[in-house]
């Protein structure tokens, strides 16, 4: 196998236990940190290159979130890594009981191409963090910035599909992979072989309801700002809309007002709009606007890979678009009756990466958290959640993910929890009870030093 002799010298390094000092840890976070400011124009001119990505969009989701994940880890590394003392029976009263935080040992980062540098930093950062040796795979898509990343990083394996299964043939104590969910079932066939254990972090068809009642221009500004952000090719993005036919109505001509502000009368000509990744994702998208009837936008352009912003309206449930998430800049309007009929459509349907709901009523807001079960949940905005490192983010289901992460979730993601008891060499008279030969009035004292007893009636009941 071509990468054996790499895995192996990272184990060789992980068992001599350089990356278990704090100092090691916080050291090379830090020098992450210098990464992301010496490099930050360089970041920004291969995001460009690569998909035509705004230098406001890269530099806020490339670099100001993973600085954020950065400097919560280095903030608050020395009490996440503390041994967490539990609660102690009788029997051990004397005794010390804690959760340890081990590093796994040699992990495996799968990193995707829509946000090459945050989606490969976090779960890096996360992997350093905990005291883990580190291989991570870019993106193949992602010439450029892949060329970037192979300088700075623990190790780095710059691969496609035939070399990626290569590497996957070697034993990892953990893998993060972040991607499409077919080659995530492939990632986690490879991991099985060795039973380890995997993150998963997969696409999302995400419904996004809005009541009729709410401030439409609101509405609008914030749908179109999600779907989008990075040309729509973002795992979280409101993949379609869920509403009356009274609120498309008025939802379209909000909607177009909303893109006309944000990318003016031709998208194509501002530097605020990107372009999809490659000529297979363009084709692709491209196809779906069949769907339905394009109320606005639809243009596309081959030579430059450009989709214009675009809204399907009175699109049906078995139209091309409602098949597969979208990951591009088109979005559907699938007409429902009311709120309920919208919760039945969300749960008819795999578990969502992240639920959205817009109302100005929070009680109708609440509902849809209630009714409904999904990764994520944001109400009355989209994409805000995942700016918070105190959230966990990951999906739910077989089409969307396995795992959290984001701020003390990617620690603990790529930390064993190792259960402790250290008793004491004494007072050996308070283990007779346990010793044969045994006896009703031995189980007696055993029960009462050891069992747990409810406490009254639950106080939720």
């Amino acid at each position: 196998n071509p990468y054996a002799g790499l895995v192996s010298r990272l184990r060789a390094s992980w068992l001599s236990g350089r990356t278990r000092p704090m100092e090691y840890r916080v050291a090379q976070l830090e020098a992450l940190g210098r990464f992301l400011e010496e490099r930050k124009e360089d970041i920004l001119e291969a995001t460009a290159r690569d998909m035509g990505k705004p230098p406001f969009e890269a530099e806020f989701s490339e670099i100001l979130l993973s600085k954020n994940e950065l400097h919560e880890a280095l903030n608050k590394l020395p009490g996440w890594v503390k041994d967490e003392p539990v609660e102690r029976n009788l029997v051990t009263r004397l005794d010390s009981a804690f959760v340890r935080k081990d590093p796994y040992g040699v992990v495996l980062v799968i990193a995707p191409w829509n946000y090459p540098v945050h989606l490969l930093l976090v779960p890096l950062i996360g992997a350093i963090a905990a005291g883990n040796c580190v291989i991570v795979k870019p993106s193949e898509m992602t010439k450029h910035t892949e060329r970037l990343m192979a300088e700075d990083c623990f190790a780095v394996v710059t691969a496609g599909v035939e070399e990626t299964t290569k590497l996957l043939e070697n034993k990892f104590d953990y893998i993060f992979f972040t991607g499409t969910p077919s080659v995530g079932r492939i990632v986690m066939e490879a991991a099985a072989k060795h039973l380890t254990p995997v993150t998963l972090e997969l696409g999302g068809k995400n419904p996004c309801y809005v009541s009729d009642t709410c401030d439409v221009q609101n509405v609008a500004r914030r749908v179109a700002w999600g779907r989008f952000f990075n040309t729509g090719q973002t795992c979280i993005a409101p993949d379609y809309v869920l509403c009356t036919v009274e609120m498309q109505e008025k939802l379209l001509p909000a909607l177009r007002a909303a893109i006309g502000d944000f990318y003016g009368s031709n998208p194509q000509e501002s530097p605020d709009f990107g372009r999809m990744v490659g000529d297979k994702h363009f084709q692709r998208v491209r196809a779906l606007l069949s769907s339905g009837r394009v109320a606005i936008g639809g243009q596309t352009d081959e030579r430059e890979r450009y989709i214009a912003p675009t809204v399907l309206a009175d699109v049906l449930p078995s139209d091309p678009a409602m098949q597969e998430e979208i990951f591009g800049p088109i979005l559907p309007i699938v007409v429902v009756a009311n709120m309920d009929e919208a919760i039945d459509f969300i749960n008819a349907r795999e578990r969502p990466l992240v639920v959205y709901a817009f109302s100005s009523d929070d009680k109708v807001v609440n509902q849809v958290l209630e009714r409904t079960s999904s990764g994520g949940f944001c109400g009355n905005d989209t994409l805000m959640h995942v700016t918070l490192t105190s959230l966990p983010f990951g999906g739910i289901g077989r089409c969307h993910g396995l795992g959290r992460y984001h701020g003390k979730f990617t620690f603990d993601t790529f930390s064993h929890h190792r259960g402790c008891l250290h008793r004491t060499m004494g007072l050996e008279a308070l283990n007779a009870p346990r010793y044969p030969p045994y006896g009703r009035q031995k189980l007696g004292v055993v029960r009462a030093a050891s069992e747990v007893k409810r406490k009254g009636v639950c106080a939720l009941l």
